[in-house]
Protein backbone atom coordinates (compact mmCIF):
# COMPACT_ATOMS: atom_id res chain seq x y z
CA UNK A 1 0.00 0.00 0.00
CA UNK A 2 1.46 3.35 -0.99
CA UNK A 3 1.47 5.57 2.08
CA UNK A 4 0.35 9.05 1.05
CA UNK A 5 0.74 11.95 3.46
CA UNK A 6 -2.68 11.81 5.11
CA UNK A 7 -4.86 14.72 6.04
CA UNK A 8 -2.23 17.43 5.57
CA UNK A 9 -2.33 18.75 2.02
CA UNK A 10 -4.63 21.75 1.53
CA UNK A 11 -7.80 20.69 -0.27
CA UNK A 12 -10.67 22.47 -1.94
CA UNK A 13 -14.06 22.28 -0.25
CA UNK A 14 -16.52 19.73 -1.62
CA UNK A 15 -18.86 21.15 -4.27
CA UNK A 16 -22.09 22.45 -2.72
CA UNK A 17 -24.18 19.67 -4.26
CA UNK A 18 -21.86 17.01 -2.86
CA UNK A 19 -21.91 18.57 0.59
CA UNK A 20 -25.72 18.55 0.52
CA UNK A 21 -25.57 14.88 -0.34
CA UNK A 22 -23.32 14.15 2.63
CA UNK A 23 -25.65 16.09 4.90
CA UNK A 24 -28.55 13.95 3.70
CA UNK A 25 -26.59 10.90 4.93
CA UNK A 26 -26.01 12.55 8.31
CA UNK A 27 -29.74 13.28 8.54
CA UNK A 28 -30.43 9.54 8.18
CA UNK A 29 -28.04 8.58 11.01
CA UNK A 30 -29.56 7.22 14.21
CA UNK A 31 -28.63 8.57 17.62
CA UNK A 32 -26.46 5.50 18.28
CA UNK A 33 -24.40 6.20 15.14
CA UNK A 34 -25.89 3.57 12.83
CA UNK A 35 -26.78 4.52 9.25
CA UNK A 36 -29.44 2.28 7.84
CA UNK A 37 -31.42 1.54 4.74
CA UNK A 38 -34.74 3.32 4.10
CA UNK A 39 -36.57 0.45 5.84
CA UNK A 40 -34.44 0.92 8.97
CA UNK A 41 -32.15 -2.10 8.84
CA UNK A 42 -28.39 -1.67 8.97
CA UNK A 43 -25.74 -3.75 7.22
CA UNK A 44 -22.07 -3.18 8.03
CA UNK A 45 -20.79 -2.72 4.44
CA UNK A 46 -23.20 0.07 3.51
CA UNK A 47 -22.76 1.63 6.95
CA UNK A 48 -18.98 1.87 6.40
CA UNK A 49 -19.47 3.40 2.95
CA UNK A 50 -21.69 6.07 4.50
CA UNK A 51 -19.09 6.80 7.18
CA UNK A 52 -16.46 7.28 4.47
CA UNK A 53 -18.67 9.76 2.62
CA UNK A 54 -19.32 11.74 5.80
CA UNK A 55 -15.61 11.95 6.56
CA UNK A 56 -14.68 12.95 3.01
CA UNK A 57 -17.00 15.95 3.30
CA UNK A 58 -15.66 17.06 6.67
CA UNK A 59 -18.61 15.84 8.76
CA UNK A 60 -16.26 14.50 11.39
CA UNK A 61 -18.72 14.07 14.26
CA UNK A 62 -21.21 11.88 12.38
CA UNK A 63 -18.35 9.88 10.82
CA UNK A 64 -16.77 9.10 14.18
CA UNK A 65 -20.14 8.15 15.65
CA UNK A 66 -20.55 5.70 12.78
CA UNK A 67 -17.19 4.09 13.50
CA UNK A 68 -17.97 3.97 17.21
CA UNK A 69 -21.15 2.03 16.38
CA UNK A 70 -19.05 -0.50 14.47
CA UNK A 71 -16.67 -0.94 17.37
CA UNK A 72 -19.53 -1.28 19.85
CA UNK A 73 -21.51 -3.83 17.83
CA UNK A 74 -18.70 -6.13 16.70
CA UNK A 75 -19.18 -9.67 17.96
CA UNK A 76 -16.49 -11.51 19.94
CA UNK A 77 -15.53 -13.59 16.89
CA UNK A 78 -14.73 -10.41 14.88
CA UNK A 79 -17.87 -10.38 12.71
CA UNK A 80 -21.02 -8.31 12.56
CA UNK A 81 -24.56 -9.63 12.00
CA UNK A 82 -25.66 -9.40 8.38
CA UNK A 83 -28.39 -6.98 9.42
CA UNK A 84 -29.57 -5.30 12.59
CA UNK A 85 -32.77 -3.41 13.23
CA UNK A 86 -35.46 -2.99 10.63
CA UNK A 87 -39.05 -1.88 10.31
CA UNK A 88 -40.48 -4.50 12.68
CA UNK A 89 -37.83 -4.22 15.39
CA UNK A 90 -38.92 -2.37 18.53
CA UNK A 91 -35.25 -2.19 19.48
CA UNK A 92 -33.16 -0.67 16.64
CA UNK A 93 -30.12 -2.63 17.86
CA UNK A 94 -31.95 -5.96 17.63
CA UNK A 95 -30.27 -8.53 15.42
CA UNK A 96 -32.38 -9.25 12.36
CA UNK A 97 -30.05 -11.83 10.78
CA UNK A 98 -27.40 -13.65 12.82
CA UNK A 99 -25.47 -14.79 9.73
CA UNK A 100 -22.41 -12.76 8.75
CA UNK A 101 -20.91 -11.95 5.36
CA UNK A 102 -17.18 -11.97 4.72
CA UNK A 103 -17.04 -8.79 2.63
CA UNK A 104 -19.01 -6.93 5.31
CA UNK A 105 -16.37 -7.67 7.92
CA UNK A 106 -13.44 -6.91 5.62
CA UNK A 107 -14.78 -3.50 4.63
CA UNK A 108 -14.19 -1.99 8.06
CA UNK A 109 -10.47 -1.93 7.15
CA UNK A 110 -11.21 0.17 4.06
CA UNK A 111 -13.18 2.62 6.17
CA UNK A 112 -10.53 2.92 8.87
CA UNK A 113 -7.72 3.36 6.32
CA UNK A 114 -9.80 5.99 4.50
CA UNK A 115 -10.38 7.86 7.77
CA UNK A 116 -6.64 7.91 8.37
CA UNK A 117 -6.00 9.23 4.87
CA UNK A 118 -8.57 11.98 5.41
CA UNK A 119 -7.57 13.04 8.92
CA UNK A 120 -4.05 11.75 9.62
CA UNK A 121 -5.35 10.83 13.09
CA UNK A 122 -3.28 7.88 14.23
CA UNK A 123 -5.08 7.88 17.57
CA UNK A 124 -8.22 6.89 15.71
CA UNK A 125 -6.46 4.03 13.92
CA UNK A 126 -5.03 2.84 17.23
CA UNK A 127 -8.51 2.75 18.73
CA UNK A 128 -9.96 0.90 15.73
CA UNK A 129 -7.04 -1.47 15.15
CA UNK A 130 -8.37 -4.29 17.39
CA UNK A 131 -11.67 -4.23 15.48
CA UNK A 132 -9.83 -4.41 12.15
CA UNK A 133 -7.49 -7.17 13.34
CA UNK A 134 -10.32 -9.30 14.66
CA UNK A 135 -12.48 -8.72 11.58
CA UNK A 136 -9.74 -9.76 9.15
CA UNK A 137 -8.95 -12.80 11.28
CA UNK A 138 -12.60 -13.85 11.03
CA UNK A 139 -12.66 -13.25 7.26
CA UNK A 140 -9.55 -15.32 6.62
CA UNK A 141 -11.11 -18.19 8.54
CA UNK A 142 -13.37 -18.49 5.47
CA UNK A 143 -10.54 -18.55 2.89
CA UNK A 144 -10.10 -21.87 1.11
CA UNK A 145 -6.72 -23.23 -0.08
CA UNK A 146 -7.19 -22.00 -3.67
CA UNK A 147 -7.55 -18.45 -2.36
CA UNK A 148 -11.20 -17.45 -2.62
CA UNK A 149 -13.22 -16.58 0.49
CA UNK A 150 -16.64 -18.10 1.21
CA UNK A 151 -19.32 -15.47 1.12
CA UNK A 152 -20.83 -16.07 4.56
CA UNK A 153 -20.91 -17.96 7.81
CA UNK A 154 -24.53 -18.78 8.53
CA UNK A 155 -26.37 -18.41 11.82
CA UNK A 156 -25.32 -21.94 12.81
CA UNK A 157 -21.66 -21.12 12.18
CA UNK A 158 -21.34 -23.07 8.94
CA UNK A 159 -19.34 -21.53 6.05
CA UNK A 160 -21.11 -20.69 2.82
CA UNK A 161 -20.86 -23.20 -0.01
CA UNK A 162 -19.55 -20.74 -2.61
CA UNK A 163 -17.59 -17.52 -3.08
CA UNK A 164 -18.76 -14.31 -4.76
CA UNK A 165 -16.59 -12.51 -7.30
CA UNK A 166 -17.75 -9.05 -6.26
CA UNK A 167 -17.54 -9.86 -2.55
CA UNK A 168 -14.02 -11.29 -2.84
CA UNK A 169 -12.92 -8.28 -4.86
CA UNK A 170 -14.04 -6.02 -2.04
CA UNK A 171 -12.29 -8.30 0.46
CA UNK A 172 -9.06 -7.88 -1.51
CA UNK A 173 -9.24 -4.13 -1.03
CA UNK A 174 -9.99 -4.69 2.64
CA UNK A 175 -6.94 -6.91 3.02
CA UNK A 176 -4.64 -4.38 1.37
CA UNK A 177 -5.96 -1.61 3.64
CA UNK A 178 -5.68 -3.87 6.69
CA UNK A 179 -2.04 -4.61 5.85
CA UNK A 180 -1.33 -0.87 5.80
CA UNK A 181 -3.11 -0.45 9.13
CA UNK A 182 -1.11 -3.33 10.61
CA UNK A 183 2.08 -1.53 9.64
CA UNK A 184 0.82 1.65 11.32
CA UNK A 185 -0.02 -0.32 14.45
CA UNK A 186 3.45 -1.88 14.54
CA UNK A 187 1.94 -5.36 14.15
CA UNK A 188 2.92 -6.53 10.65
CA UNK A 189 0.80 -9.40 9.35
CA UNK A 190 2.78 -11.35 6.72
CA UNK A 191 0.07 -14.01 6.61
CA UNK A 192 -2.39 -11.37 5.43
CA UNK A 193 -0.04 -10.37 2.63
CA UNK A 194 0.14 -13.97 1.46
CA UNK A 195 -3.65 -14.29 1.70
CA UNK A 196 -4.06 -11.14 -0.40
CA UNK A 197 -1.74 -12.45 -3.10
CA UNK A 198 -3.66 -15.74 -3.21
CA UNK A 199 -6.99 -13.94 -3.40
CA UNK A 200 -5.78 -11.50 -6.04
CA UNK A 201 -4.50 -14.37 -8.17
CA UNK A 202 -7.74 -16.33 -8.07
CA UNK A 203 -9.74 -13.17 -8.84
CA UNK A 204 -7.58 -12.35 -11.85
CA UNK A 205 -7.04 -15.85 -13.24
CA UNK A 206 -9.71 -18.28 -12.05
CA UNK A 207 -13.30 -17.15 -12.70
CA UNK A 208 -14.43 -20.74 -12.18
CA UNK A 209 -13.77 -20.28 -8.46
CA UNK A 210 -16.84 -18.08 -8.09
CA UNK A 211 -20.59 -18.52 -8.32
CA UNK A 212 -21.94 -17.28 -11.64
CA UNK A 213 -23.51 -13.91 -10.98
CA UNK A 214 -22.53 -12.44 -14.34
CA UNK A 215 -25.98 -10.89 -14.84
CA UNK A 216 -25.05 -8.36 -12.19
CA UNK A 217 -22.96 -5.31 -13.03
CA UNK A 218 -20.99 -5.66 -9.81
CA UNK A 219 -19.40 -8.89 -11.03
CA UNK A 220 -18.26 -7.02 -14.13
CA UNK A 221 -16.44 -4.06 -12.61
CA UNK A 222 -15.61 -5.14 -9.04
CA UNK A 223 -12.40 -7.01 -9.91
CA UNK A 224 -11.16 -3.64 -11.17
CA UNK A 225 -12.57 -1.61 -8.29
CA UNK A 226 -11.11 -3.97 -5.67
CA UNK A 227 -7.64 -3.95 -7.24
CA UNK A 228 -7.32 -7.43 -8.73
CA UNK A 229 -7.16 -5.97 -12.24
CA UNK A 230 -5.71 -2.59 -13.08
CA UNK A 231 -3.99 -0.90 -16.00
CA UNK A 232 -4.51 -2.49 -19.39
CA UNK A 233 -6.13 -5.62 -17.98
CA UNK A 234 -8.61 -3.57 -15.99
CA UNK A 235 -9.43 -1.30 -18.91
CA UNK A 236 -9.97 -4.32 -21.16
CA UNK A 237 -12.43 -5.86 -18.68
CA UNK A 238 -14.40 -2.64 -18.44
CA UNK A 239 -14.50 -2.30 -22.23
CA UNK A 240 -15.71 -5.89 -22.63
CA UNK A 241 -18.83 -5.34 -20.53
CA UNK A 242 -19.56 -1.74 -21.48
CA UNK A 243 -22.28 -2.31 -24.06
CA UNK A 244 -23.98 -4.90 -21.86
CA UNK A 245 -24.32 -2.75 -18.77
CA UNK A 246 -24.00 0.95 -19.69
CA UNK A 247 -27.10 2.74 -20.98
CA UNK A 248 -25.94 5.97 -22.67
CA UNK A 249 -27.19 9.05 -20.88
CA UNK A 250 -28.72 7.05 -18.01
CA UNK A 251 -26.03 5.06 -16.23
CA UNK A 252 -25.33 1.44 -15.35
CA UNK A 253 -27.85 -1.39 -15.32
CA UNK A 254 -27.88 -3.21 -12.01
CA UNK A 255 -28.78 -6.42 -13.86
CA UNK A 256 -27.97 -6.95 -17.53
CA UNK A 257 -31.43 -8.15 -18.55
CA UNK A 258 -33.46 -5.50 -16.70
CA UNK A 259 -34.38 -1.96 -17.79
CA UNK A 260 -33.12 -0.53 -14.53
CA UNK A 261 -30.14 1.73 -13.89
CA UNK A 262 -28.86 2.47 -10.41
CA UNK A 263 -26.88 5.42 -9.12
CA UNK A 264 -24.67 3.31 -6.82
CA UNK A 265 -23.52 0.98 -9.59
CA UNK A 266 -22.94 3.97 -11.86
CA UNK A 267 -20.84 5.71 -9.21
CA UNK A 268 -18.82 2.57 -8.49
CA UNK A 269 -18.07 2.18 -12.18
CA UNK A 270 -16.85 5.79 -12.11
CA UNK A 271 -14.44 4.75 -9.35
CA UNK A 272 -13.28 1.73 -11.35
CA UNK A 273 -12.67 3.85 -14.47
CA UNK A 274 -10.76 6.39 -12.41
CA UNK A 275 -8.64 3.61 -10.90
CA UNK A 276 -7.56 2.63 -14.43
CA UNK A 277 -6.69 6.20 -15.37
CA UNK A 278 -9.78 6.55 -17.59
CA UNK A 279 -10.75 9.84 -16.02
CA UNK A 280 -12.47 11.49 -18.97
CA UNK A 281 -14.82 8.51 -19.29
CA UNK A 282 -15.33 8.52 -15.54
CA UNK A 283 -16.31 12.20 -15.48
CA UNK A 284 -18.68 11.79 -18.42
CA UNK A 285 -20.42 8.87 -16.75
CA UNK A 286 -20.58 10.62 -13.39
CA UNK A 287 -22.45 13.53 -14.93
CA UNK A 288 -25.51 11.37 -15.60
CA UNK A 289 -26.09 10.69 -11.89
CA UNK A 290 -27.26 14.26 -11.32
CA UNK A 291 -30.62 13.60 -12.93
CA UNK A 292 -31.58 11.41 -9.96
CA UNK A 293 -30.60 13.87 -7.23
CA UNK A 294 -33.40 15.06 -4.95
CA UNK A 295 -33.72 18.66 -3.77
CA UNK A 296 -32.35 17.77 -0.33
CA UNK A 297 -29.13 16.37 -1.84
CA UNK A 298 -30.07 12.70 -1.49
CA UNK A 299 -30.34 10.37 -4.48
CA UNK A 300 -33.03 8.06 -5.74
CA UNK A 301 -31.66 4.53 -5.72
CA UNK A 302 -32.52 3.81 -9.36
CA UNK A 303 -34.57 4.49 -12.47
CA UNK A 304 -36.70 2.00 -14.36
CA UNK A 305 -36.35 3.50 -17.81
CA UNK A 306 -38.89 1.31 -19.60
CA UNK A 307 -41.61 2.44 -17.18
CA UNK A 308 -40.02 5.86 -16.55
CA UNK A 309 -40.28 5.54 -12.79
CA UNK A 310 -38.02 5.60 -9.76
CA UNK A 311 -37.28 2.04 -8.71
CA UNK A 312 -37.28 1.25 -5.94
CA UNK A 313 -39.22 4.34 -4.80
CA UNK A 314 -36.67 5.21 -2.16
CA UNK A 315 -33.62 7.39 -1.58
CA UNK A 316 -30.93 5.32 0.14
CA UNK A 317 -28.04 6.67 2.20
CA UNK A 318 -25.61 4.19 0.66
CA UNK A 319 -26.50 5.43 -2.83
CA UNK A 320 -25.68 8.96 -1.70
CA UNK A 321 -22.41 7.70 -0.23
CA UNK A 322 -21.33 6.12 -3.51
CA UNK A 323 -21.92 9.46 -5.27
CA UNK A 324 -19.82 11.34 -2.71
CA UNK A 325 -16.91 8.90 -3.02
CA UNK A 326 -16.99 9.07 -6.82
CA UNK A 327 -17.05 12.87 -6.72
CA UNK A 328 -14.07 12.88 -4.35
CA UNK A 329 -12.08 10.53 -6.59
CA UNK A 330 -12.60 12.90 -9.53
CA UNK A 331 -12.12 16.26 -7.79
CA UNK A 332 -9.83 15.37 -4.88
CA UNK A 333 -11.48 17.38 -2.11
CA UNK A 334 -10.35 15.00 0.65
CA UNK A 335 -7.18 13.16 1.57
CA UNK A 336 -9.05 9.92 0.97
CA UNK A 337 -9.75 10.62 -2.70
CA UNK A 338 -7.36 7.88 -3.82
CA UNK A 339 -8.55 5.11 -1.49
CA UNK A 340 -9.79 3.03 -4.44
CA UNK A 341 -7.25 4.20 -7.01
CA UNK A 342 -4.11 3.60 -4.97
CA UNK A 343 -4.57 -0.08 -4.09
CA UNK A 344 -1.51 -1.91 -5.44
CA UNK A 345 -2.45 -4.81 -7.70
CA UNK A 346 -1.06 -8.10 -6.34
CA UNK A 347 0.07 -9.13 -9.82
CA UNK A 348 1.86 -7.25 -12.60
CA UNK A 349 -0.83 -7.38 -15.25
CA UNK A 350 0.59 -4.85 -17.70
CA UNK A 351 1.11 -1.10 -18.04
CA UNK A 352 -1.63 1.42 -17.26
CA UNK A 353 -4.20 2.01 -19.97
CA UNK A 354 -3.09 5.64 -20.23
CA UNK A 355 0.15 6.42 -18.37
CA UNK A 356 -0.33 10.17 -18.88
CA UNK A 357 -3.69 10.02 -17.12
CA UNK A 358 -2.31 8.39 -14.00
CA UNK A 359 -1.20 11.75 -12.65
CA UNK A 360 -4.87 12.02 -11.69
CA UNK A 361 -5.33 15.74 -12.03
CA UNK A 362 -8.68 16.92 -10.63
CA UNK A 363 -11.64 16.76 -12.97
CA UNK A 364 -14.49 19.26 -12.84
CA UNK A 365 -17.76 17.54 -12.01
CA UNK A 366 -21.28 18.84 -11.57
CA UNK A 367 -23.26 16.49 -9.33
Amino acid sequence: MRHTEPGRRARAAPPDGVLRTARSIAAAQRADGAIGWPDGHVDPWDHVECAMALSACGLAGPARRAYRWLRDTQRPDGSWPRTTGGPSAANPAAVADQAAESHHAAYVAVGVWHEFLVTGDQGFTTAMWPAVRDAIGWVLGLQVPRGEVAWERDAAGEPGEFALLSGCSSILQGLRCAIALADLAGEPQPDWEFAAVQLGHVLARHPEAFADKSRFAMDWYYPVLGGALRGGAGAARLAAGWDTFVVPGLGVRCVSDQSWVTVAETSELVLALDACGLRAQAAELFAVTGRLQHDDGSYWTGWQFANEAHFPAERSSWTAAAVVLAADALTGFSGGAGVFRDIPAPLDLGPPADPEACGCAPVTVTP
